[in-house]
């Protein structure tokens, strides 16, 4: 594979771990087996839970690490208004609707079939009249913006993607349903933005852990509704505690800057991350 680009997209939600360490690492050699460029992105559009200060640790982390990337570092917060085009371009498709259910409202329509992300969406907006949807709006409700998946799939028809370890996968984004692309208070949700900042950055090889493998059906085919080219994809497993829990910082999983402290050299974090 020439010029192969990959990238590393944490959220300053928290300090790095292990498992951002593998994943990191994981992206880079990638890259530098085949000659080619390693990215980082700052995945920043959660505006309630990011943090100046994550942001900085994870460029001091990974330094540290001895990795290098190279050019500037795309920070999604900067670019909301390309996310928000994004959308005016799929309402005019008409593949957009307001949704103004909540998460409990879902969760009590009763015997909604599990998706990858939790209970489908039944649809309970999805045929509001546009008067209903402007009388709502204008009265300050709040709403998501969902994608029509059943308009979106009729539209785009069968798609593929390519696996570099197991081949050719036909997407099945349906088993999503109608996800949210953007709220009224945040122009871009993680489906809409990393799809339109890899296509945007030439990424050519998408590496990510076993736990968003299914997200790339949501991804292809909102690469085939907005133009772009897909690219390979390879997934890593992810790092477990010694429960078998993955680790996360929800879980509050050892961090890079503790191990670190702690007295750990580079070297001996990049072995506990899988890479010696």
């Amino acid at each position: 594979m020439a010029n192969v680009v990959t990238r590393f997209a944490p959220s300053p939600t928290g300090y790095l771990h292990l498992g951002h360490a593998h994943a990191a690492l994981f992206a880079e050699r990638e890259a530098r087996s085949q000659g080619g460029t390693f990215l980082l992105r700052i995945e920043d559009i959660d505006r309630t839970r990011c943090r100046p200060e994550f942001e900085t640790a994870i460029r001091e982390d990974l330094t540290w690490l001895g990795l290098k990337w190279t050019g500037e570092v795309r920070r999604q917060s900067d670019h909301l208004h390309a996310y928000r085009d994004l959308v005016a371009m799929l309402n005019g498709m008409g593949l957009i609707y307001p949704c103004f259910c909540t998460r409990a409202d879902i969760a009590s329509a009763g015997n909604a079939p599990q998706g990858p992300d939790g209970p489908i969406y039944p649809g309970t907006c999805r045929a509001l009249t546009h008067e209903a949807r402007a009388k709502r709006i204008a009265g300050g409700n709040a709403y998501a913006l969902r994608l029509d998946m059943a308009k979106a799939i009729a539209q785009t028809g069968r798609l593929t993607w390519r696996d570099l370890d197991a081949g050719e996968v036909v997407a099945t984004p349906e088993e999503f349903g109608d996800v949210v692309l953007a709220r009224k208070d945040t122009p871009t949700s993680y489906h809409l933005s990393v799809t339109h900042d890899d296509h945007l950055q030439s990424i050519t090889l998408v590496t990510r852990g076993e736990d968003l493998r299914a997200a790339t059906h949501v991804h292809r085919v909102l690469q085939a509704l907005l133009g772009y080219p897909t690219p390979d994809y390879r997934f890593h497993p992810l790092l477990t505690d010694a429960n078998g829990r993955r680790l996360a910082k929800r879980d509050h999983a050892e961090t890079l800057r503790s191990l670190r402290d702690s007295g750990k050299t580079p070297a001996e974090v990049r072995a506990l991350a899988g890479f010696s």
